[in-house]
């Protein structure tokens, strides 16, 4: 993790380690992924990925982020993934996960709450927002929990997921409030608009859209009258 621990000639505390230790082991773990060389994914130019069941494109940037692997996440209930990752530690998860029955949020992230709770995590938001601007945004359940508070910042992982046609869209990120907040929103705003455009096939909507680098923004369409 790039982000400063210790504050030169302080002490540091039993409390101050734990919590140093908490934030390294969860900040490190996503790095350790690698890609799976599987037929989910195909390229799209300019090293975009796209998932072939869903159109849903994972593009080699997606603002300060890129694109570290891709491949599959649960073969038993067909789900993939693509992983990111910023500068000083941060780091985000897209999922894809074909529908099979009624979707409930809360359901489909109940290990991943209960992992968290399990080591100590304490939740510190949970909502539903609307992600993606114009006449079909996605309705997006939110729950954030902080794992760790350091002088450096707190250190926290938040876990979204919404719905389009036959695909739940998970996207998860790990970052440091409050030096992190811009990214953190950004690539939340950029995974649920992607889905709109590419698995709802809607007109590009009038909210933020972050392209890949390299790449061109979407066009712009013009209102019906």
């Amino acid at each position: 993790m790039a982000a400063k621990l210790i504050e030169p000639g302080k002490r540091m505390s039993l409390k101050y380690l734990q919590y140093a230790v908490i934030a390294v082991a969860a900040f490190a773990l996503p790095a350790l992924a690698q890609t799976t060389d599987i037929d989910a994914f195909k390229d799209a130019g300019s090293e975009a990925k796209v998932h072939v069941a869903s159109g849903f494109v994972c593009p080699q940037f997606i603002g300060h982020f890129e694109r570290d692997a891709y491949g599959e996440r649960n073969p038993s209930i067909g789900s993939d993934y693509c992983l990111y990752s910023a500068l000083d530690g941060v780091y985000g998860t897209i999922t894809l996960t074909p529908l099979k029955a009624a979707y409930d949020p809360k359901t489909a992230l109940a290990a991943e709450f209960t992992e968290q709770e399990g080591i100590g995590g304490k939740i510190v938001a949970e909502r539903t927002m609307l992600i993606g601007g114009g006449a079909a945004p996605i309705s997006v359940y939110s729950r954030t929990y902080e794992t760790a508070t350091l002088e450096s910042g707190h250190y926290r992982i938040q876990f979204s997921t919404g719905t389009i046609g036959n695909w739940a869209i998970e996207a998860t990120i790990e970052y440091a409030t409050p030096r992190d907040d811009d990214k953190q929103r950004d690539f939340l705003n950029a995974v649920f608009t992607e889905a709109l455009i590419h698995i709802a096939k809607v007109a590009p909507p009038q909210g933020p859209v972050i392209p890949a680098e390299g790449m061109p923004p979407p066009p712009a369409t013009k209102p019906s009258h």
